[in-house]
């Protein structure tokens, strides 16, 4: 079964960075689309960044982009997302999501997945 585990997740500073990690099995990477999305207490769910499998971009949410980038290692199975710059704006927990339905770059931070994991809780505080 398709399997999506984060990790990489902690607390840092305003400022600092993060590297996530999804580790993926049960399925071939390249043929899903995957992307990152991020929960805060009381907020609603949000696309953060994600990779087409129709096109092969990426896509990010406004408020990342040039901050973030959204990476895969195909060999190893692995999705990440390098989170530099952050703000306290950027807590929350962060999932790993994956489907192998077709999403354009245009629709792939939509609520179109069907496989996601845990979540890795990321802090970003003084």
């Amino acid at each position: 079964q398709v399997q999506l585990v984060e990790s990489g997740g902690g607390l840092v500073q305003p400022g600092g960075s993060l590297r996530l990690s999804c580790a993926t099995s049960g399925f071939i990477l390249d043929e899903y689309a995957v992307g990152w999305f991020r929960q805060a207490p009381g907020k609603e769910r949000e696309g953060v960044s994600c990779i087409s499998n129709y096109d092969g971009m990426p896509k990010y949410l406004d408020s990342v982009e040039g901050r973030f980038t959204i990476s895969k290692d195909s060999a190893k199975n692995t999705v990440y997302l390098q989170m530099n710059n952050l703000t306290p704006e950027d807590t929350a927990v962060y999932y790993c999501a994956a489907t192998s339905d077709w999403l354009s770059r245009s629709y792939c931070l939509g609520n179109h997945y069907n496989n996601w994991g845990q979540g890795t809780q990321v802090t970003v505080s003084s």
